[in-house]
């Protein structure tokens, strides 16, 4: 499902427009982006949980060249579905 068919089936379940739905859901991800640049995570309680983590620098290999290669640490976002959406499945 891409942006835009969420957009129309969120129209649908809620009753409203896809102009409207599709504002909820821009503010929902902007809300969502803007709270894990601030260091914050965000618990969708029955649903998931997210949060910024840091993964470490390596050494890894070029799988082409066989060459060794230094990858420096960056934030990563760590996200754990709930047991709830998991069962679900």
């Amino acid at each position: 499902m891409n942006k835009k068919e969420l957009i129309a089936a969120m129209a649908e379940k809620a009753g409203i427009s896809q102009v409207e739905a599709a504002k909820a859901l821009d503010a929902f991800l902007e809300t969502f982006k803007d709270a894990l640049k601030a260091g914050d995570g965000v618990q969708i309680a029955g649903f998931l949980s997210a949060k910024v983590g840091m993964r470490e620098a390596r050494e890894a290999i070029n799988p082409l060249t066989k060459e060794k290669i230094f990858v420096p640490a960056k934030k990563v976002v760590k996200v754990k579905v709930s047991k709830a959406l998991q069962e679900s499945l």
